[in-house]
């Protein structure tokens, strides 16, 4: 199920009025019992401050503010394509790029700047892998950021104003062998499945990270997988990339909790999804390092995985319009 038809069901719910756009149904307007009205495009609502949000979706920026209040955020720095660079000689370019990565020593991780859904996010571990992920990046971003690899699984921690509503694990994309099918086969069937289940299908077969993940694992696109041998095609895990969701919410550590909300509270948002790399959510807190902060987390993707999760997804939204109909933090 979409976010804009979970908006239409909760909505249903409170009384509200929904309206949207019907070539793509990706953006809409709200009108409340009360009169106060709103509007949507896709997870994006008005819940959060346009400063904040926008602030956010600097990941550069806002990992200077957050590793000012104490939190453990990546290692890394950004860096411009000439174009920029020629316009603000003060900039570090593709080159400087690469000598920051030596320094803090391959594999490293480099990603577009001010881009969503792990889209280009590429793990490189030498010379020739980082100039070619940086000129496809250059190719539709000016900017891109170059980080320490950090070790531990990935999770998504969803806040609204004082409480966790969701949390789950990101597992990357990956096939599970039987014996007879190669790689390509295995994601075909993966990709029905996922067309089944209502999930939008977010696998690239043309995706160069696949291949260069095939690479590294001594694969190809038409190796047979052993039965029961997993195998991962992405070293990201984003749902929108293919990866899966392992759900956590009942099972979260207070010491979590607390962590995801309070960062939330510090960049000033009401909603946000917290990603963060740990060894155990489950577990007391002993270490972890802060990936990113989410103003507008999209939980399609999420929702589609399973009953329970569409059902919280649907919680967070009808709490979502109330706050916005009445204009109060909810769960003070």
């Amino acid at each position: 199920m979409s976010i804009t038809s979970i908006i239409k069901k909760v909505a249903l719910e409170i009384g509200a009025i929904v309206l949207v756009e019907p070539e793509y149904e990706l953006v809409g307007h709200i009108t409340f019992k009360n009169g106060k009205k709103s509007v949507f495009s896709h997870s994006k609502l008005d819940i959060n401050g346009f400063g904040a949000a926008e602030l956010v979706k600097d990941k550069a920026y806002s990992n200077f503010f957050l590793k000012q209040f104490g939190y453990k955020v990546t290692e890394g720095k950004t860096f411009f394509n000439d174009k920029l660079c020629a316009k603000l000689t003060n900039l570090r370019n593709i080159d400087d790029g690469f000598n920051y990565a030596e320094s803090i020593g391959f594999p490293v991780i480099v990603k577009p700047l001010n881009l969503s859904q792990g889209i280009l996010v590429t793990k490189v571990y030498n010379q020739t892998e980082y100039y070619d992920v940086a000129d496809k990046i250059f190719e539709i971003k000016s900017g891109l950021i170059v980080e320490k690899f950090y070790i531990g699984n990935d999770y998504r921690i969803v806040v609204l104003d004082n409480e966790v509503i969701v949390a789950y694990q990101r597992i990357p994309l990956f096939v599970v062998g039987n014996g007879i099918s190669n790689v390509l086969e295995l994601l075909q069937q993966k990709q029905e499945k996922f067309i089944s289940l209502g999930r939008k299908n977010g696998i690239k077969v043309d995706d160069f990270r696949i291949d260069k993940k095939l690479k590294t694992q001594n694969l190809n696109w038409d190796s047979v997988i052993p039965n029961e041998q997993i195998v991962y095609l992405l070293d990201n895990a984003n749902l929108s990339s293919g990866g899966e969701a392992v759900d956590f919410s009942e099972t979260i550590h207070p010491d979590f909790q607390k962590l995801a909300i309070n960062i939330t509270k510090d960049i000033g948002l009401r909603l946000a999804g917290i990603d963060i790399l740990t060894h155990d959510i489950t577990m007391p807190m002993t270490d972890y390092t802060l990936i990113e902060v989410n103003g507008s987390p999209g939980l399609d993707h999420y929702a589609a995985s399973g009953k329970l999760a569409a059902q919280k997804v649907e919680e967070l939204y009808l709490k979502i319009l109330k706050a916005l109909e009445n204009d109060i933090a909810v769960a003070r």
